[in-house]
């Protein structure tokens, strides 16, 4: 019974310490403010250590505590791989995965596929962590990163999932009121908007034939963030390089035009990464073969590119009845 009671309370830590507040824990798991408080409060004096420091406004892991983080992660996978290699001897596939994204492609892309997936298997959690920030796949207990390029980490594995390049696309607003380029060249008369912490004004096209053009333009407006300069964009502030992937939904829609058809800004392919050893887990493997599949055919981005104008999305096969869980619909 000790054990049992033990766990529960490292299980409690666990989620304090990945969501950084006790009150979040409590929500997640059930309980309680009082007893989740009670709960660490009885860990950190059976160990004799203070695992978490706490003010009225502010929670943070000691050193000790982020030791013993790790530690938990450990255990409770392992658990968490014992329940789910049990549950495979029955034909289902249970568990969470952690998965973290950038936000522009985590909102737009990938929440609605991890809908369609857990309608299919609905014993299965998915948690998304959307961020910009490149994180450490093992201290953050991530079991998958999706990311444009690799990420540089000798202890972790690459897989790509769909090809990947930047467009120039504008606001109709914005080309109504300046033009089409005919030739990259011709965006050095345009008013260009610029991303990232170090934003370039020299953007490399490269045609299909394989010519390839630098071209210095003028940014008449930045932004830090990719969704920010997005949103510029869409207002009619002038043109913008993004990834197919990251725009693909406002073409389709017609909030957003791409220009120069013919040409791109190379960028590096849509990868998952992975630890080394975490694609063995069934349900893993599930997970990433779905979404290959779905990225590699659900989207005619090519079709957009080549064409510069906004096709009728393609038809998504029904998903089949067997699986899908309570309350979801066809997507």
């Amino acid at each position: 019974m000790r054990i049992v009671e033990n766990l529960v309370d490292i299980t409690v830590f666990a989620r304090v310490a990945e969501m950084g507040s006790l009150t979040a824990a409590a929500r997640e798991l059930g309980m309680s403010l009082p007893v989740v408080s009670k709960r660490l409060a009885r860990l950190e004096q059976r160990l004799g250590m203070r695992l978490v420091s706490r003010t009225t406004r502010h929670l943070a892991l000691t050193e000790d505590g982020r030791d013993f983080q790790a530690h938990c992660r450990r255990i409770l996978a392992q658990i968490d791989e014992m329940e789910a290699a049990l549950a495979l001897r029955r034909g289902e596939v249970i568990g969470q995965l952690r998965i973290t994204s950038t936000v522009a492609f985590g909102t737009r892309i990938l929440a609605p596929l991890i809908a369609e997936f857990l309608c299919l298997h609905p014993a299965m959690r998915i948690h998304l962590a959307a961020t910009d920030t490149m994180v450490d796949l093992m201290t953050g207990g991530f079991d998958l990163a999706i990311r444009f390029g690799a990420m540089p980490d000798s202890q972790i594995l690459a897989h790509p999932l769909a090809p990947n390049h930047r467009v120039v696309c504008g606001a109709p607003a914005y080309l109504a009121r300046r033009g089409q380029p005919a030739h990259p060249r011709d965006l050095e008369q345009h008013d260009c908007i610029l991303s990232g912490d170090a934003p370039q004004d020299h953007w490399r096209f490269r045609s299909r034939e394989g010519e390839e053009v630098p071209v210095q333009v003028t940014g008449v407006a930045s932004a830090d963030h990719g969704e920010v300069a997005q949103a510029l964009a869409l207002a009619g502030a002038g043109l913008l390089v993004k990834s197919i992937w990251e725009v693909g939904p406002e073409v389709k829609q017609g909030r957003l035009q791409i220009v120069l058809p013919g040409w791109h800004v190379p960028g590096p392919p849509l990868q998952a990464v992975h630890a080394h050893g975490r694609l063995a887990t069934p349900r893993l493997s599930l997970f990433l073969d779905f979404l290959r599949g779905k990225l590699r055919t659900g989207w005619p981005w090519d079709d957009l590119a080549a064409a510069g104008s906004s096709p009728e999305p393609r038809e998504r096969p029904p998903l089949s009845r067997a699986g899908r869980g309570a309350g979801c619909r066809k997507p």
